[in-house]
């Protein structure tokens, strides 16, 4: 009787509840956990240390990592019927506005994990899969940037920095905008620290950036139009600092029924519609324009789209296909 007390006063808390029901998908560090949960990292490896003593979580260790997952024996009835029990909580509260979160969330991770890349299916692979020890997409953007000439490149709504720092790899310079001056202090101290040094911070608004009319070449919005009370007034500015034949590249969210995003990330917009983003870009006097899926995964609430558009030259300067436009001097 003490031991089924002991067990139902551990399963009596919303938080670790939430952690099996997460658990029960896949295992996790703590860091991952943090992340899907919205909860401290020391709530959360406390969490974890009482679900591990009452043997309903168990700990392995894999390439420097703790990993946690149910421990094996609950799902085979270790515990009586403990886990026929929960099984069905957790699937009638699917639909709840925690849960929810939570699992987009634990999507979001599995992505990152799945864009590290360092797998694939192979006809000649030890049980169907085979290690491929430094492959990742970042490489891979990388090297795709080596194809690219030297271009003047705004990131617009740049964050703390990272696709910055990324496009600088193979820019010949970026304009970094972003209206928070912390959040520029942050992303500077990083370049910093990685030593890249061909950009330029600046802070600004999406309706009104601080740079002069064709200024740049590309026009980078990346998980920023969301954030914008009037999204065709930011699409119009980033046309404006694009010279004539430049591009306006956009990667944002597509429609979609999270509204929590509105609270915990200050989102404006719940995405976009393919077909409304790409008529954004057109009412922008962008030529060309397209609209892709970037990455999307079934079960995953959000779905990145890709759109892009050219300025046209004016009529006296447009030349034949393929033939590029002179390179202006800084």
């Amino acid at each position: 009787m003490e031991h089924t007390a002991s067990l139902f006063r551990l399963l009596g808390d919303t938080a670790r509840l939430r952690l099996l029901r997460v658990l029960a998908q896949d295992r996790f560090n703590v860091s991952e956990l943090t992340g899907i949960l919205g909860l401290a990292q020391s709530g959360v490896s406390r969490h974890l240390g009482l679900l591990k003593d009452g043997g309903l979580v168990a700990e392995t260790r894999q390439g420097g990592f703790t990993f946690y997952e149910i421990a094996p024996d609950v799902r085979a009835n270790g515990h009586g019927a403990v886990w026929p029990l929960l099984e069905p909580l957790f699937a009638a509260s699917a639909s709840t506005p925690a849960v929810r979160q939570d699992e987009a969330r634990l999507q979001e991770v599995l992505r990152l994990r799945r864009e590290n890349f360092d797998r694939h299916d192979g006809p000649d692979a030890r049980e169907g899969r085979q290690l491929v020890p430094g492959r990742s997409w970042a490489a891979w953007a990388r090297a795709l940037g080596h194809l690219l000439p030297p271009l003047e490149i705004a990131d617009i709504g740049c964050g703390e920095g990272y696709l910055t720092i990324e496009a600088a790899r193979w820019a010949a310079h970026v304009t970094a905008i972003d209206r928070s001056a912390a959040v520029l202090a942050r992303a500077k101290a990083l370049a910093e620290r990685r030593r890249v040094t061909n950009v330029t911070w600046k802070r600004g608004d999406l309706a009104r950036l601080p740079l002069a009319d064709d200024a740049v070449d590309v026009a980078l919005l990346s998980q920023a139009l969301h954030h914008a009370p009037d999204p065709a007034r930011a699409i119009a500015e980033a046309v404006r600092i694009v010279h004539p034949g430049g591009r306006v590249l956009v990667l944002d969210l597509r429609a979609h029924d999270e509204p929590w995003v509105r609270q915990q990330f200050g989102d404006v917009h719940l995405g976009f519609a393919d077909g409304a983003l790409g008529t954004l870009l057109a009412r922008a006097g962008l030529a060309d324009v397209r609209v892709q899926v970037g990455s999307r995964k079934t079960g995953d609430p959000f779905t990145v789209l890709i759109a892009s558009g050219v300025k046209p030259l004016p009529h006296a300067e447009r030349r034949a296909p393929g033939t590029q436009r002179p390179r202006r001097s800084r």
